[in-house]
């Protein structure tokens, strides 16, 4: 039995991925709504239009402004009630195990079949965790930098956290208050908020803290 009329975003930058995902999916899911975003930012954007409910979130890793798994710490904390897949193209046993650590419902190769995406989400809408089959969890060390600044990183809000991944981009507090249609008075405010939560001082040092998340620099040790 599977679940009907969902309202499924397609998270990934790569627009033909989306589109055949989106394409193979949709006869075993007539009723669904798909929705798309290219980018850590546009996900957000649709997160925030008030006027739709989401079922569940296809998540790829990486992707414009998201750092490995900052992402997904920041869906898990502040959309609880929200379902997060991974769709990676990384299937190793310690990508696998850091993505449910941080509180993903299932993870899903990009090399699965449609077959398996199909029963993947079907499962994990009807309350289960899916997982590819043989993959052996990786204990995780709570103590180590990632780990804390996980922490650290599910403090800040939707907006601090747009902005934080704007000063990753290199933009300027000007070009941010543009695109986020704010004073630089409120940039400002914001980054003063990042710094405190976050533990540092400066710009660059919060982006080297968030890139401390980067799937390549997360240690399980």
């Amino acid at each position: 039995m599977k679940p009907e009329n969902l309202n499924i975003i397609i998270a990934d930058d790569h627009p033909l991925f989306r589109n055949a995902l989106r394409q193979a999916l949709t006869p075993g899911f007539s009723e669904t709504q798909w929705f798309e975003a290219d980018s850590a930012d546009a996900l957000q954007q649709l997160l925030d239009a008030e006027q739709q409910n989401y079922d569940l979130v296809l998540l790829d890793l990486q992707m414009p402004g998201s750092h490995g798994y900052s992402t997904l710490i920041h869906l898990r904390s502040h959309y609880p009630e929200l379902p997060v897949i991974i769709i990676s193209a990384h299937e190793d046993a310690a990508t696998i195990s850091r993505a449910l650590h941080y509180g993903s419902a299932g993870f899903i190769p990009k090399s699965a079949s449609m077959e398996t995406f199909t029963q993947a989400i079907t499962d994990v809408m009807m309350g289960d965790i899916w997982l590819p089959a043989g993959i052996e969890l990786m204990e995780i060390n709570d103590d180590n930098d990632s780990e804390k600044m996980a922490g650290k990183l599910s403090e800040l809000t939707p907006q601090q956290y747009r902005v934080l991944q704007m000063f990753a981009e290199g933009l300027l507090n000007k070009q941010i208050a543009y695109d986020l249609g704010v004073s630089e008075a409120t940039i400002k405010a914001h980054a003063t908020a990042i710094f405190r939560k976050l533990g540092v001082r400066n710009r660059t040092q919060a982006v080297i803290a968030l890139q401390q998340l980067d799937m390549e620099k997360v240690d399980l040790s």
